[in-house]
């Protein structure tokens, strides 16, 4: 029970890995709120950890949104007595060479991956910073944020881009006993992943089993995708550890596709 009485609020968690980490804290103790854009997703998934025992409620968000972040941080603030952990998991993909990319595209990359974790941040860190028992924010990078691919320019962006947020949460609030850390999954294979398959494929001109072996995890020392397991246990981690001795780092979990 790393995680007992401690409330998260985790982004994108009705599904893939922000569910895995759900699920794990759940396990641990946490109460959780399952933030999710389809509220019908977000409440399914909390039933479906109140039948295991565990509290949990689910809210509708659009990360891109402020008006719509405040108001979901303060219901789950409301509901559970405050906020101790943020996972910033919503993300989706968009794959075009950097010439096809309209402006439009990756503006929406951009505001999902990067404003999103900052609005959630903002909204999360005035309740941490208030009650006085310290916090972890933990962003969902990827090898994307050490690494570039082809096809992937506003990603890439953007997973770089969170890990300087982060770098300057866990020092700003490091006085407060918030801490504040990245996680850089390799390819997981989750629906995100799965979509992108066929896609790079045809703009590669490639099969899409050479998408997965030659593209994907090339890199890898054994061939194998990032398991949603893997990833939550390093969200685990970050969230337990009981000091600012592990903040403003970036842990990859890849099968060795990137190594620092």
């Amino acid at each position: 029970m790393q995680l007992k009485d401690k409330v998260a609020f985790i982004t994108g968690s009705a599904s893939g890995i922000g569910k895995e980490i759900a699920l794990l804290f759940a396990q641990e103790g946490a109460k959780i709120v399952i933030a999710d854009l389809n509220k019908a997703a977000a409440d399914a998934t909390a039933a479906e950890l109140q039948a295991q025992g565990a509290q949990a409620i689910g809210v509708a968000v659009d990360v891109t949104s402020e008006d719509q972040v405040d108001a979901a941080v303060e219901e789950a603030a409301k509901a559970f007595g405050g906020i101790d952990i943020l996972v910033s998991n919503a993300g989706i993909q968009i794959v075009h060479p950097v010439e096809e990319f309209s402006f439009a595209d990756w503006k929406k990359m951009l505001a999902i991956h990067l404003d999103g974790a900052f609005l959630t941040t903002k909204a999360c860190l005035k309740h941490m910073y208030a009650q006085g028992r310290g916090g972890s924010v933990i962003y969902m990078g990827s090898v994307h944020s050490k690494e570039a691919s082809l096809l992937k320019a506003p990603y890439v962006t953007a997973k770089h881009g969170l890990i300087g947020l982060a770098k300057t949460v866990a020092k700003e609030g490091a006085k407060h006993g918030v801490r504040a850390n990245v996680i850089c999954p390799g390819f997981v294979r989750t629906p995100l992943v799965d979509k992108q398959i066929p896609e790079q494929a045809k703009t590669l001109g490639i099969t899409e089993e050479e998408v997965i072996r030659n593209v994907m995890l090339k890199e890898t020392v054994d061939g194998e995708f990032t398991t949603v397991d893997d990833v939550a246990r390093v969200a685990l981690l970050f969230a337990a550890f009981p000091t600012n001795a592990l903040t403003g780092q970036s842990l990859v979990v890849s099968h060795g596709w990137f190594m620092q």
